[in-house]
């Protein structure tokens, strides 16, 4: 099998604008389905809405063990109102650095498993195995992830895994998991009336504003996670009213809560309706767990022996706050021990001029097959 250049590879996926909305990420995932499918992949795309497809690869397989498992994303945000120095979809490097919207979050890493899979192809026909799940609509909320899991059909396809690397930008240090995410809708009801007759409405925007101060004082009835700290709260819309001569009658608010490992969001739901009481009603607008493995697991053991023996530094047991489509992928996939491990760096996502160092990429090659040769051999 010819070797994937995994830079070009990283340059080619840059250059195709999935800015989602509105996505397009088949620009990518029919390339990476050809390569794929010429190293011997079974591959399989799945739409959850037009244009929008996410890849399932798989090569390899044994009864006695489930499959190592890669993951990423190919959507990438909204280029924001600053002028960008570098063409956003050019994917020029300059001083060993690759420009582009996407480079660091997460096409470098897309680019980097997807050449060491086909690098390791042959070793992996029989083997444990390989799949590679790499997904559409992440930046809104894991969409193709949870449309993946969310079917008969397409769950059976994923399969189950034995570990699971998300190679989402932590600059190749192994992370052991990331917050959760529990986005709510809270709003409130009132009665209409001229604005220059109060008194005879129910002014919504006055409850509102009492349950977003409500909000500023709630704290959380759980212990502070050794490595993700304190979940937290923040109230970061609202809306009321429709003009100013007007008593408003419905008024809203967005609450973005980041969850610790062993947090129930249901029973924080149940904290908050106890707290801010009947008149509040709520609608989740995005519910994902948090990931977490514990640093004494087995194969994170390895796993970070692995990444000391590449960079030569000892990895430190760390957790990140953004959340990931592992959050959607883990339970299907059987809940396998997960790594957040990537050639990106998180401080150059969603900015302006965002890049990824390209030595960086090359490095997370070596380290993708490395692990992929030990889940190899650890089932001989």
């Amino acid at each position: 099998m010819t070797a994937i250049d995994p830079v070009a590879l990283t340059q080619a996926l840059v250059r195709a604008n999935t800015v989602n909305p509105p996505g397009l990420e088949d620009l990518c995932t029919t390339q990476l389905a050809d390569l794929l499918s010429a190293a011997g992949f079974a591959c399989r795309s799945v739409e959850f809405a037009p244009r929008r497809s996410s890849l399932v690869a798989r090569i390899g397989g044994r009864p006695d063990r489930a499959p190592l498992c890669f993951t990423g994303h190919v959507d990438v945000v909204p280029l924001g109102a600053a002028p960008w120095q570098h063409d956003p979809f050019g994917a020029e490097i300059v001083d060993g650095r690759l420009y582009g919207r996407g480079s660091s979050d997460m096409k470098s890493g897309v680019a980097a498993f997807t050449a060491a899979a086909i690098a390791q192809s042959d070793r992996l026909r029989d083997s444990a195995g390989l799949s590679l799940i790499i997904t559409a609509g992440e930046e809104t909320g894991c969409e193709g992830a949870f449309h993946l899991v969310g079917h008969d059909e397409t769950r059976a396809l994923i399969g189950n895994a034995g570990a699971l690397v998300v190679g989402e930008p932590t600059g190749n240090a192994p992370l052991l998991g990331h917050k959760g995410a529990f986005w709510l809708e809270a709003s409130v009801s009132g009665t209409t009336a001229h604005g220059s007759m109060p008194e005879h409405g129910d002014n919504a925007v006055y409850k509102m504003a009492r349950a977003a101060l409500a909000l500023e004082a709630f704290r959380f009835d759980i212990a502070a996670h050794p490595l993700m700290g304190t979940p937290t709260l923040n109230v970061g819309t609202a809306q009321g009213g429709i003009n100013i001569n007007s008593v408003p009658d419905a008024a809203m608010l967005g609450i973005d809560i980041r969850s610790v490992a062993g947090q129930d969001h249901r029973h924080v739901l149940q904290c908050l309706c106890r707290v801010l009481g009947p008149q509040v009603n709520f609608r989740t607008l995005l519910d994902v767990a948090s990931v977490y493995t514990e640093p004494g697991d087995p194969w994170m053991q390895r796993v970070f022996a692995r990444c000391q023996a590449r960079s030569g530094q000892t990895p430190q047991p760390r957790t990140v706050s953004y959340f990931t489509d592992a959050a959607a992928l883990r339970g299907p996939l059987g809940m396998p021990p997960t790594v957040i491990l990537g050639p990106g760096i998180a401080a150059m996502a969603h900015q302006t001029d965002e890049y990824c160092p390209v030595e960086a990429i090359t490095e997370a090659v070596a380290i993708y097959e490395d692990l992929i040769r030990d889940w190899c051999e650890a089932a001989q």
